[in-house]
């Protein structure tokens, strides 16, 4: 990313560039051991001020950074705060990632997005699952995001402020979250820690809020036409893709873009080397993917400080499967598989207004409102041709019709003492209706298709909100409230089986506190801390999914009683930005109470009269602790170019406090470093990661992989990427990269866990080998 520029606290416009909402330090980072960690977290407050007093004495002995950095556009954000803010004034740690990284990294889906973030991971197991097997290998394909050891529905998704799907996972079935396509996006923030104080449920791990491209993107007052155009080639799944944005000014008040993207692509490439169609293959399955992308905006200024946009997004991906790891071996039985095929699809249609007064009033100096419809469907299509037994069929999809509704204002109050506060003041109203349907042929003993998994839910929740940060000379303090009442309406008709199960509703309240306070130490260093309450309400699925197998003795049953999470979370930090270098540090450590731990066992011996039950249950206290440094050091000026490496830096870990045992969800530490050289026409970097080895005393096997056998640990590796862009014309740029140079043969965590250490497969589930990336923009 490039480097941002100092500037000092005087100069900067005062609310444009201080914190809107987040929280306060914590003297320590509990939990996380000292012996495995460089430093321990409770110096951390110390050796920040160590660090201010030679570094901030070489900043002050160089020359003035303002003037170095002179007409540097500075970047805003507004996922920090939900108001335009220079991200370094947010007591948060933030990662921006705009178009020009995107381009240059070659980012073209959510899991790129998080190769090179200290504590984020995307997961992408490969496509080998079964019709009925679990666990529900690549069913999800980039399943969403996993923010310093939360994953799943625990990390809220937006795109332009617009909540997103949930994924869904229930028994053999999983549906992820990667209803986005990058193509169509000009900016990506990522706001780390809880975030239920700005935006409610969902929130606990922190959030990624997608930013579509606006035609002021591609306009300026001379120019009423404009847009980008690219293709490209990616090694790693042999897939190509091609895109455009169009934008226009019809006149002083209209404007408009129109985007469209389209991919063709296979399975992701690993280093398995055994081809066989049965199940001993690990080469991936054949697998064909496609996906299109439409983007539409209207932006509409009258005049007297009023904005409407207007936003239709459609984004549809589909993958076809031939199971071929699925196929049985000899000697056969009456059930074994002798072919397996499958098709999943997701689409996503939106629908949003927004609209900006600036009103001057009493009571506010700007109105936002927002109002948006979103339609998600999720679909997976398996057949199984069997031996002698009947053959099998499951249709099953899950849907989510969303209505979110926002209102918020602004108010900006100076005090006679020379400070001064802006208040920042809203509503939020959500309503969902979410339903899943399962059809087929020969379906489980004593089910009957078609049949559901849980009863068609409407979900609803109403917020208020209300942050303040005020300001004084080099401090910041921004206290926030959020309070969520939140409620689900389960229908019972059309729910099978009824009897046994009748449909329950639930509803419910939250309120989420946070306070932030920021310092300017010098005009070169800030510090910060911030305590923030984070919750999770409980979806449809977790409290009344329902299945029973009668031949095999086991059922998942629902639980009418179950708790939303909650959390308290402190983090403090600090960011320097010299001359030369840019440099960020913050260590976190957070308490979650009433965690949601999904399928359970909790009775039965599975055997007749005595069924294994498994529930979505409660468990007691999570800790995760962890730190994370991230920045870029210039170290080398040419005339006509520079050297520069880029490093990032991240470890987390996590224990469930009553009983001992190690949080799965928890990455290895990793280490990206690199070496970059720049100038105006061309730029080249190589690029080191480095994962640490997954221990086994890291590792909950019980809650992995069934007795005795005991989960596979990934073992350490280093990976080096070549990359570069070739700027030959102004309005013209080819970027190319080989990935994984040196072939090297390694596991993500994420990817393989419920894999036993015993498998004969555990090739399958390596990353791709060495690949090309190539791709050509053009701007006009």
């Amino acid at each position: 990313m490039p480097r941002r520029p100092v500037v000092a606290p005087g100069s900067q416009r005062l609310f444009h560039q201080l914190t809107k909402g987040f929280i306060v330090a914590h003297p320590s980072a509990r939990g996380i051991r000292r012996s495995t960690l460089p430093f321990s977290p409770r110096k951390l407050p110390w050796l920040v001020a160590l660090a201010l007093g030679p570094l901030g004495a070489q900043a002050q002995s160089a020359a003035p950074v303002a003037a170095a950095t002179a007409g540097y556009l500075k970047e805003t954000v507004i996922s920090g705060s939900r108001n335009e803010q220079d991200p370094d004034e947010l007591p948060v740690s933030i990662d921006v990632i705009n178009r020009q990284d995107i381009e240059e990294r070659q980012i073209r889906d959510i899991r790129d997005v998080a190769r090179d973030l200290p504590n984020v991971d995307v997961k992408r197991a490969p496509a080998r699952f079964t019709l009925a097997g679990q666990p529900a290998f690549g069913r999800d394909q980039n399943a969403g995001f996993n923010i310093r050891g939360l994953d799943g529905n625990r990390v809220l998704m937006l795109v332009d402020g617009i909540r997103q799907p949930r994924s869904y996972v229930f028994s053999a079935n999983a549906f992820g979250r990667d209803y986005v396509d990058i193509g169509l996006i000009q900016r990506i923030e990522i706001v780390r820690g809880a975030t239920s104080a700005l935006y409610g449920s969902d929130g606990m791990g922190g959030l990624v809020n997608f930013i579509t491209a606006d035609p002021s993107n591609f306009l300026t007052p001379q120019k009423s036409f404009g847009g980008t155009a690219s293709i490209g080639y990616d090694g790693d799944d042999h897939g190509t893709h091609a895109g455009a944005t169009l934008a226009g000014r019809v006149n002083d008040s209209l404007q408009w873009l129109l985007g469209v993207n389209a991919s063709r692509s296979s399975g992701l490439e690993n280093m398995g080397t055994n081809d066989s169609a049965n199940v001993d293959r690990t080469t991936p399955n054949p697998e064909k993917d496609r996906g299109k992308a439409l983007l539409g905006k209207l932006v509409f200024t009258p005049g007297g400080g009023q904005k409407h946009t207007f936003t239709v997004e459609h984004v549809d991906k589909h993958a076809d499967y031939n199971l071929l790891s699925a196929i049985a071996k000899p000697p056969l039985a009456a059930t074994s598989t002798l072919a397996a095929n499958s098709f999943t699809d997701m689409q996503r249609d939106r629908l949003t207004w927004n609209g900006h007064w600036r009103l001057d009033s009493a009571l506010a100096d700007d109105l936002i409102a927002a109002l948006s419809w979103q339609s998600a469907d999720s679909r997976e299509y398996t057949f199984e041709d069997r031996n002698t037994s009947a053959d099998r069929v499951r249709d099953t999809s899950y849907k989510e019709r969303t209505v979110q509704a926002n209102l918020q204002a602004g108010k900006t109050l100076r005090m006679a003492n020379g400070w001064a506060q802006k208040v920042i003041y809203g509503v939020d109203l959500v309503s969902s209706r979410i339903t899943n349907l399962q059809t087929g042929v020969t379906p489980a003993a004593g089910e009957t298709f078609p049949l559901k998994r849980f009863p068609d839910t409407r979900e609803r929740s109403a917020a208020l909100y209300l942050q303040d940060e005020i300001v004084g000379g080099p401090w910041s303090i921004t206290p926030g409230l959020r309070l969520d009442h939140y409620s689900l309406d389960a229908s019972q008709a059309g729910f099978s089986p009824p009897a046994t199960t009748p449909a329950a509703s639930l509803s419910g309240s939250a309120a989420s506190p946070k306070v932030g306070v920021l310092l300017r130490a010098s005009p070169q260093w800030s510090v910060y801390g911030n305590y923030a309450g984070g919750f999770k309400a409980p979806n449809a699925n977790q409290v009344n999914g329902f299945f029973e197998n009668i031949t095999a003795f086991y059922k998942t049953v629902p639980n009418p009683n179950l708790k939303p999470e909650k959390s308290r979370n402190f983090e403090i930090g600090a960011r320097g930005r010299l001359e030369s270098l840019t440099l960020d540090v913050a260590a976190f450590t957070g308490r979650f109470k009433d965690f949601i731990e999904e399928n359970r066992q909790v009775g039965g011996a599975g055997v007749p009269g005595n069924p294994t039950i498994f529930q979505t249950v409660n468990i007691g206290n999570v800790r995760i602790s962890g730190f994370e440094i991230k920045g870029d050091w210039a170290w080398g000026r040419e005339p006509g170019g520079g050297f520069s490496t880029p490093f990032a830096f991240g470890r987390t870990e996590g224990t469930d406090v009553n009983t001992g045992k190690p949080v799965n969800s928890i990455q290895p530490q990793r280490l990206n470093i690199g070496i970059k050289y720049a100038t105006p026409t061309w730029s080249a970097r190589l690029d080191a990661t480095h994962r640490a080895a997954k221990k086994a005393a890291d590792i909950d096997s019980a809650s992995a992989v069934s007795a005795p056998a005991t989960q596979f640990a990934t073992p350490s590796a280093t990976t080096l990427d070549l990359s570069g862009q070739w700027r030959f014309r102004k309005d013209m740029r080819l970027t190319a990269g080989i990935y994984n140079l040196t072939d090297r043969k390694y596991w993500n965590w994420s990817d393989v866990i419920g894999v036993a250490s015993t498998s004969a497969v555990t090739d399958a589930y390596t990353q791709p080998g060495r690949n090309l990336r190539v791709s050509l923009a053009v701007d006009f």
